[in-house]
């Protein structure tokens, strides 16, 4: 008979992010009030009180996903008395994309974006923002929702990389693609769904780099609003790439033609 150890999860277990975590209604309110940048709320449904509206007042219009769960998943994350609300506080503050792109043609040359559509792997998305800030990019755009969350552990994957790139959230990446396109960057897809290799493109002008998640890939919208497609040539039996190591391959590519 196979010998198994069976580990119950506790709270703890299951948050390695304890240090970014608070809760409770005023706690987060308080934090929100002191400038600190939120990157996530959970708040239980069906909690209504003044309290809890006064929360909700303050997170219109603001950058913070909102996840609406039962009080399960609350109490999964905290044994406290969370009184309905837990948030994450972020480690690093976000910019806008306006300042991403103004600040992008600033320093003279052509500038280099990377856009992360439905990349949810944490350790993926620090070590993709550890091969962009090395490649020299100006910023990453993430959605405000589906995308990983940025914790201790993206910042530590990242090698530190997140305290130096600008990275932007954004509530639409169609809207984000065409801003950058009115801007004059070129609009280019990383995907399996092409026969043009990267290296058949030019990318030392502007230009915005999609990256999709290994599971879904890039979505049709932001496939069709491309304007080009490449795909990185594999010669193995696996035809696939990690989304963190194709990410390399193709910024490195561009940092090849721009050198």
């Amino acid at each position: 008979m196979e010998n198994r150890r069976f580990v119950k999860k506790t709270p703890q277990s299951e948050d390695r992010n304890a240090e970014n975590m608070i809760f409770g209604t005023r706690a987060v309110i308080e934090t929100i009030k002191s400038g600190k940048t939120i990157e996530r709320i959970f708040l239980q449904k069906d909690l209504k009180n003044d309290l809890t509206q006064e929360l909700v007042e303050m997170l219109r219009g603001a950058m913070v996903t909102v996840s609406r769960v039962p009080v399960e998943k609350l109490n999964r994350l905290t044994r406290k008395n969370h009184q309905g609300v837990v948030a994450f506080v972020s480690p690093i503050d976000f910019v806008t994309l306006h300042n991403i792109v103004a600040n992008s043609y600033e320093n003279g040359l052509a500038p280099l974006v990377l856009i992360l559509d439905r990349v949810t792997d944490v350790r993926n998305f620090g070590a993709i923002c550890r091969s962009a800030e090395c490649a020299g990019v100006n910023g990453v755009i993430i959605p405000s929702k589906g995308g990983a969350m940025i914790n201790s552990d993206a910042v530590k994957t990242s090698a530190g990389a997140l305290s130096h790139l600008s990275i932007c959230k954004e509530d639409s990446l169609t809207h984000a693609v065409k801003y950058l396109k009115d801007s004059g960057f070129q609009i280019v897809a990383c995907t399996e769904k092409t026969d043009k290799m990267v290296f058949e493109a030019d990318l030392a002008i502007p230009t915005a780099i999609i990256m999709g998640s290994e599971e879904d890939g890039i979505s049709d919208e932001l496939l069709n609003a491309a304007d080009d497609k490449l795909k990185i040539p594999i010669v193995g039996q696996i035809d696939s790439l990690n989304v963190s190591v194709a990410a390399g391959v193709i910024l490195f590519e561009s940092v090849r033609q721009r050198s």
